[in-house]
């Protein structure tokens, strides 16, 4: 990693928070995409898919959602999540994450390589809840959200939903219930939201990820493939 991929954003509330960045090896414009990390930082996984989606021709921006509690760069092992990253976890709220969302998003949109009005927002696991939650708060052209648990807790915001919203949920996913699913899902429903909603019945939570146990290949290059042809449908590139 570069010190060219760490930005530094300022945020509404006076914090600071750092981010890393990838661009397309195109001159522009292209569209830019809000990439949201898990539970464990924007560790070597994410900013590989920070990385996959700049090859595909997107301007990436994944922000640091534990900056107000933890220090800049923290990468948390997944065998940790009880003992370091709970504490982060649970010091997050909306509020907060609206500023930070809103502070990335004018970011990307201050980029000069970047089209403002082809803005989307990917994350998984805690990012894919928050991910909902960018769709709810920013004028997003596509919304991607991978087995985010918790985004039940946000179901009232599916009205605000600016963008159609494309979700994965593993079938094998302990985490993340089947009625809080249908809650998500229903709530989008009535609000009358475009989305798309895939269940892959034979991947685990975080089988997009090859650094976790319940990583799936085959399930992460299907899911993948689809939020590509999502992304190229919603916001060209």
């Amino acid at each position: 990693m570069s010190d060219q991929n760490n930005v530094t954003l300022s945020v509404a509330d006076g914090t600071e928070m750092r981010a890393y960045a990838a661009f397309p090896s195109s001159t522009g414009p292209v569209p830019g995409i809000i990439l949201l990390q898990e539970a464990f930082g924007v560790n070597r996984h994410i900013r590989s898919v920070a990385d996959r989606l700049a090859a595909a021709g997107y301007a990436v921006i994944a922000p640091e959602l534990f900056h107000r509690t933890a220090a800049p760069g923290l990468e948390i092992a997944y065998s940790d999540f009880n003992t370091v990253a709970a504490p982060h976890f649970q010091a997050i709220t909306p509020t907060d994450l609206t500023a930070d969302l809103q502070a990335a998003h004018a970011w990307l949109t201050s980029q000069a390589l970047v089209m403002g009005d082809k803005i989307g927002s990917i994350g998984f696991c805690l990012g894919g809840r928050v991910s909902f939650l960018a769709n709810a708060v920013l004028p997003l052209a596509a919304g991607v959200s991978y087995y985010g648990g918790g985004t039940h807790l946000l179901k009232d915001r599916a009205q605000d939903l600016h963008a159609p919203h494309l979700f994965f949920w593993g079938g094998l996913d302990a985490h993340i219930k089947k009625e809080h699913i249908a809650q998500v899902t229903d709530a989008v429903e009535a609000a009358g939201k475009p989305y798309i909603s895939t269940v892959i019945s034979y991947a685990d939570h975080g089988f997009n990820c090859d650094e976790r146990p319940s990583y799936h290949p085959q399930a992460a290059a299907e899911a993948w493939a689809l939020t590509l042809a999502f992304f190229k449908e919603k916001l060209g590139a």
